[in-house]
C-alpha cells in the first residue's frame, strides 16, 4: 500500500474524440506517490473535479457541499475517518473504500473519496496492485522533488510538469473510469 498526494484536477483531451472542442475534454485528477514516482489518472465527473479543486485551494462556498456533508455526518456519529484506500481497477474503473475506525468500510467512488479524505485531512492510499495495473513511471528530468507551497498546494511548475506528461500519453495508457 502506497501512500499518494494529490497533484491536481486537469482537463485532458478524450482521444477517441477527433476534433479539439471543449466537448471532448474531461476532467481527470492526478495521484503521485508520496515516496514515489508513479501516478495515477482518474478520470472524474465535472462536480466531483470542482470540490477536489476547492479544497486544494482552500475555497469552500457557503452552504456544504456533498463531501463536506459527509464528512460531518461522520462526526456527529462519532466515528472517525483513518484513511481511504483505491482498491482496484477493473474494467478501466477505479474503486475505493473509506476506512474508518474500528475496521468499518464502506464502498465509494474515488474521486467522492479523496473529496473527503482532503475536507477530512486523511491519508489517501493505493494498493501495489492498482499501482502496478494503472500506475505510469513519472520521469523527473531534473531528478529531485518539485517543491510545494507552505500550504501543500504544487506550484505551477509541478502542475506543469504533469500537463507536458499528460500531452504524452493517451487515456488508454492508464484504465478509464472513476
Amino acid at each position: 500500500m502506497s501512500e499518494m498526494r494529490v497533484v491536481g484536477v486537469l482537463a485532458v483531451d478524450d482521444a477517441a474524440q477527433q476534433a479539439a472542442s471543449e466537448s471532448n475534454r474531461h476532467p481527470v485528477v492526478l495521484l503521485q506517490e508520496a515516496a514515489g514516482k508513479r501516478c495515477l489518472q482518474i478520470w472524474i465527473g465535472l462536480a466531483e473535479a470542482e470540490a477536489i479543486a476547492l479544497e486544494q485551494q482552500g475555497r469552500l462556498p457557503e452552504r456544504p457541499l456533498t463531501h463536506v456533508l459527509i464528512a460531518d455526518v461522520v462526526t456527529a456519529l462519532g466515528r472517525t475517518l483513518e484513511r481511504i484506500e483505491i482498491t482496484e481497477v477493473r474494467g478501466g474503473t477505479f474503486y475505493a473504500d473509506l476506512v474508518f475506525d474500528r475496521g468499518l468500510r464502506v464502498s465509494a467512488r474515488p474521486s467522492d473519496s479523496i473529496a473527503i479524505a482532503l475536507h477530512a485531512d486523511v491519508p489517501i492510499h493505493a494498493t501495489e496492485a492498482v499501482l502496478v495495473e494503472a500506475g505510469v513511471l513519472v520521469d523527473d528530468d531534473e531528478g529531485e522533488e518539485a517543491a510545494e507551497g507552505s500550504d501543500g498546494v504544487p506550484d505551477e511548475e509541478e502542475v506543469d510538469r504533469f500537463r507536458a506528461f499528460l500531452d504524452n500519453v493517451s487515456p488508454e495508457d492508464f484504465g478509464r473510469g472513476g
